[in-house]
């Protein structure tokens, strides 16, 4: 029997049930190093685009100048005053604005019951002196019959004892009448100096007790300026330093005066220190009550001041405020932190940590990233105006 010769296929790794090329291998090994080197050209492509940017050169000590308060005319001296006794006010003889001299009549109150009370103690008085001098009569003549010895020496001294008794009686109603004619004098309210009345409190037909206030007088021949000092500016003002005031009329005009007094604990409402500053001139154009600006230079080390755009809080240190100065050799951005201080005139804040001369971005800080390519102005208009615009 013949059999069938089947022709048999030489083994080979062709015939494998399962085939992968050895470039499929290669593709996927090289995959992410093709997606990171991808990722990596865009980053620095986005980079390379170069921003233009507004800047701002920093002036040699772009110092923070006076500090201006504003303040008011006071009376260095006002008196408030009143009367020493209590009653009902009959008259008020001056009003707000006058102008009075020292002893002129300012208010009278009704001293009927003053007047009574004086009568009565005349009265007393009279009839007290009345008993002592009959009694210092009759110790007379018995110290005549004493040395007749008429009497015993036990009652010459009961007669010298009631002798002795009215007259320090008639003393203390001397005394007494003497109290009355002042409490009758006090119904009358008189200036105690030259000044202006600045305020009065009472009106005729109103019961007053001692002491309440009825005019307030101020002096005209100091006068001063009173204004409020944030506790932060405090350090900055000493005594007896020179200032210069403005008024509110004419704010050219300035005014020397010297400061006179600092408080020494603040105001619990608005937690500021009252300063006073005594006026050295101008004290008939100065009115009382009339608003005025207190000029002090600052005592502290004059620090740089920049444009209020300049300044940002990066996002991972939102308490922390940074700058973005420009490398002038790169074109480049670099954040550099500084402390804040005051708010200046112009949309200005003084810093601490730059120093004059440095360059620095004062607008779109928020879109920068640091090492960011910058496009800068041209020179010439820099240095001419020291910021120029570009649009961000």
């Amino acid at each position: 029997m013949l059999r069938s010769k089947i022709p048999l296929m030489p083994a080979s790794r062709d015939r494998l049930p399962f085939r992968f090329p050895i470039k499929g291998w290669l593709s996927v090994a090289l995959l992410p190093l093709t997606i990171s080197v991808g990722c990596s050209d865009q980053n620095n492509k986005a980079q390379a685009v170069s921003r233009p940017v507004k800047v701002f050169r920093i002036q040699d000590h772009a110092a923070v100048g006076a500090r201006n308060f504003a303040g008011e005319v006071r009376a260095r001296i006002e008196t408030p005053l009143s009367f020493r006794v209590a009653g009902k006010l009959l008259e008020r003889k001056v009003d707000v604005g006058d102008q009075v001299r020292k002893g002129q009549l300012l208010a009278i109150l009704d001293g009927n019951d003053y007047r009574l009370a004086v009568q009565g103690l005349k009265a007393q008085l009279a009839s007290a002196q009345a008993d002592s001098n009959f009694l210092r009569d009759d110790l007379a003549r018995y110290r005549e019959l004493l040395a007749q010895q008429v009497i015993s020496p036990p009652e010459f001294e009961r007669h010298e004892t009631t002798y002795a008794t009215a007259r320090e009686r008639t003393a203390a109603l001397e005394a007494q009448l003497g109290q009355a004619l002042n409490q009758l004098a006090y119904t009358e309210l008189r200036a105690d100096r030259d000044g202006v009345v600045t305020a009065l409190s009472v009106e005729a037909g109103q019961v007053l007790a001692a002491g309440q206030t009825v005019v307030t007088l101020a002096q005209l021949d100091e006068k001063e300026v009173h204004f409020e000092v944030p506790e932060h500016r405090l350090a900055e003002i000493q005594r007896q330093q020179a200032v210069n005031v403005s008024l509110w009329l004419n704010g050219n005009w300035l005014l020397k005066a010297k400061i006179r007094e600092i408080a020494s604990a603040a105001d619990p409402a608005s937690r500021t220190y009252r300063v006073k500053a005594t006026l050295l001139e101008g004290l008939d154009a100065a009115q009382l009550g009339m608003t005025a600006t207190v000029h002090i230079d600052a005592n502290t080390a004059s620090r740089i001041a920049i444009p209020l755009s300049a300044v940002y809080t990066p996002q991972n240190q939102p308490d922390h405020s940074s700058v973005w100065l420009v490398d002038e050799q790169a074109a480049t951005v670099k954040s550099v932190p500084v402390r804040l201080g005051e708010t200046l005139a112009g949309e200005r804040i003084a810093v601490d940590g730059l120093a004059a001369g440095q360059l620095l971005v004062s607008a779109g800080v928020q879109r920068l990233a640091e090492g960011q390519a910058v496009r800068l102005p041209e020179e010439n208009a820099l240095a001419k105006h020291g910021a120029t615009e570009g649009s961000l």
